[in-house]
């Protein structure tokens, strides 16, 4: 029995190290679909395109080039053959992929890339819409959040890791900024799906939220 996974979340809900975790653990690939928005994001920062100019973006989306591989830190995602992995997690390059996203025919073209990759294989998506428009038919839905201060401190610490001098007070209201526009936007707003379980990890470990979705999964698996 093939096994699909579909979670959805807000920004800073951790979507993407709880789904490389998952995935390692019950031996799955993951695809980090947020990463093919932000490549896309990176590419027209770079090629100078105005992210308003939604004909502009959507013919920079048809000649995108992307792929993504399995590396030894989990997903590399390629932009015209460069990896491009750690230079798409900057908060311009969220934003940019924030509001590239909100364009029909650029996820309409995404969602048709995501969508054969998982009729092929066993496989954790996480993103804004998965469980709404990706993956409805998944075999496990989960909307993965937390508080809106928790979410912001756990973004503030990784960035000040990396060396970033934004404050917490600044980095707070970009979560609550880029909440207004995903949950705002008129293609496909992010909403938790009707059949997907709720997981707050507000006051959870992250090994306490792997350990939830891996034994979800394993009920699925084994028809529990």
């Amino acid at each position: 029995m093939s096994l699909n996974i579909a979670m959805d979340g807000p920004v800073g809900a951790g979507k993407s190290s709880v789904a490389d975790a998952v995935a390692k653990r019950l031996g799955i690939l993951h695809l980090d679909t947020g990463a093919m928005y932000r490549a896309l994001g990176l590419k027209a920062l770079r090629d100078g395109i105005d992210l308003q100019d939604e004909e502009k973006i959507d013919a920079l989306c048809e000649g995108l080039k992307l792929d993504v591989r399995v590396g030894e830190n989990g997903q590399e995602t390629l932009l015209d053959g460069e990896n491009v992995s750690g230079l798409i997690r900057t908060p311009e390059v969220s934003m940019a992929a924030s509001t590239v996203s909100r364009y029909a025919r650029v996820r309409k073209r995404m969602v048709k890339l995501q969508q054969e990759l998982a009729a092929s294989r066993d496989m954790i998506l996480d993103g804004r819409d998965i469980c709404t428009t990706v993956l409805p038919d998944a075999d496990l839905k989960i909307y993965l959040t937390a508080s809106a201060e928790e979410r912001a401190l756990r973004r503030w610490k990784e960035m000040r890791e990396r060396g970033d001098t934004d404050s917490y007070e600044e980095v707070l209201s970009q979560v609550r900024e880029r909440d207004e526009q995903d949950m705002n936007r008129p293609v496909e707003p992010l909403r938790q799906a009707e059949d997907a379980v709720l997981l707050d990890s507000t006051n959870l470990t992250f090994e306490q939220v792997i350990d939830r979705i891996a034994e979800m999964a394993e009920e699925v698996r084994h028809g529990n």
